[in-house]
């Protein structure tokens, strides 16, 4: 097995070597902007890094080799493996007005990835695998990060909808045009094709029970809701059942050496809104507070908690894709690039991590590097991916990062 291991190795790292993004479209200027060829200069070690430089630790879990039981986005083991059998489903779920909150389901996400969405305002892209809630949201409408996001996981996408240049990444630009009149003459121009998952993404408004629902309880738009076990069904029901491969994250049940340093608690401001996460040590989880309250899930009335904290730099660029508009004030889709390499800092058993994060091949998960290009180590478990802008685009009036220790 182990000289296996070492030839996936070999195989993965040259493969993975084509930092080229393989959607760039000459011939669309918008494609270009949106999907450029990777420029980002590697780290002199990257250079010469070998394949036995991501052979795994001894006790390690993944991140090329994950047993039958054993879930490859938590690295912990399920009571039914039938249940891994599966695409992931990446939601979209609202962070903004404070009326959402609690959202209903966020904290049985094996993963989640928050990101800016407009007017400093953040957003999640929740990936579910192990769970079914049949209640999660509220859903809201998809953003560009989803156009690499759902690649990742070879996904499933559901979301409330999305605003006219979005859709056309998600179903092609013919397939827009043919129910939106005037959609050519919206960005992004041309011929753009349809993604690898466009069968695959349900968008709200198009379905009812038992797959979307409004509550009528809640102000529209902030109350659709969607049943993540219906979904699965009407997915397989339509050949879409597929497990994808679902490699790169590496886990280990013990702190990897190389910390920065012990860690009470984390201040993480976007914009508009301040993210805390404090380390409890009794659970070795991390506790979520947002805008100064205990993040909550509602489905269960307890709060967010998470084994693991990684920051994620990564470069923001506004498009010429229009989100909304409101008052004569226009809210550009953001390109946030979550390929190539930058900048990360993982948290993780009370400790700091610093390092970087990689992704070279579109259906690659993004993967964690130590400074010296070994493998980063997650903890077991579930992962919060903070997704913010590189520091040098950063206002430190409105954003920051506070580390207590």
């Amino acid at each position: 097995m182990r000289s296996f291991s070492i030839i996936v190795l070999f195989l993965i790292f040259a493969s993975g070597c084509n930092l080229s993004s393989p959607e760039a479209n000459d011939d669309s200027p918008e494609a270009t902007l949106l999907f450029p060829t990777i420029t980002q200069t590697a780290p002199e070690n990257l250079e010469i890094m070998t394949a036995p430089a991501l052979i795994p630790r001894p006790g390690a879990i993944g991140p090329y080799v994950f047993p039958e039981n054993v879930n490859p986005l938590t690295g912990l083991v399920v009571a039914d493996p039938a249940m891994l059998l599966r695409r992931p489903i990446i939601a979209k779920i609202s962070n903004a007005p404070a009326i959402v909150r609690p959202q209903a389901g966020i904290g049985a996400a094996d993963l989640v990835f928050e990101h800016y969405a407009e007017g400093g305002l953040t957003r999640f892209s929740a990936v579910f695998y192990s769970q079914a809630p049949e209640r999660v949201g509220s859903i809201r409408s998809a953003r560009l990060i989803d156009h690499e996001i759902v690649p990742m996981f070879g996904g499933i996408l559901v979301f409330s909808g999305a605003s006219i240049g979005v859709e056309k990444y998600i179903y092609g630009s013919a397939a827009v045009a043919a129910y939106i009149d005037g959609a050519d003459t919206v960005p992004p121009y041309g011929l753009i094709p349809p993604s690898e998952y466009a069968e695959r993404a349900y968008k709200g408004v198009l379905y009812g029970s038992p797959y979307y629902w409004r509550d009528e309880s809640i102000p529209v738009p902030h109350n659709l809701f969607v049943n993540l076990a219906a979904i699965w069904e009407l997915a397989a029901a339509e050949g879409h059942a597929q497990r994808p491969p679902l490699l790169g994250l590496a886990f280990h049940p013990d702190p990897p050496p190389g910390d920065t340093g012990l860690v009470t608690g984390i201040d993480l401001r976007y914009r508009a809104t301040l993210v805390r996460w404090e380390y409890d040590a009794a659970s070795g989880l991390y506790r979520r507070f947002a805008d100064g309250q205990a993040h909550l899930d509602a489905n269960t009335q307890q709060q967010i908690t998470a084994a693991n904290v990684v920051i994620l730099y990564a470069v923001h660029t506004d498009t010429d894709i229009v989100e909304s508009e409101w008052q004569g004030e226009i809210s550009w889709s953001t390109q946030i690039a979550l390929w190539g390499q930058n900048t990360a800092i993982l948290f993780r058993d009370g400790r700091r991590y610093d390092g970087y994060w990689i992704r070279t091949a579109r259906a690659d998960i993004v993967g964690l590097r130590t400074p010296e290009g070994e493998l980063l180590y997650l903890k077991p478990g579930n992962t919060w991916f903070q997704v913010v802008r590189v520091p040098e685009q950063q206002d430190p009036a409105t954003e920051w990062l506070v580390v207590e220790q």
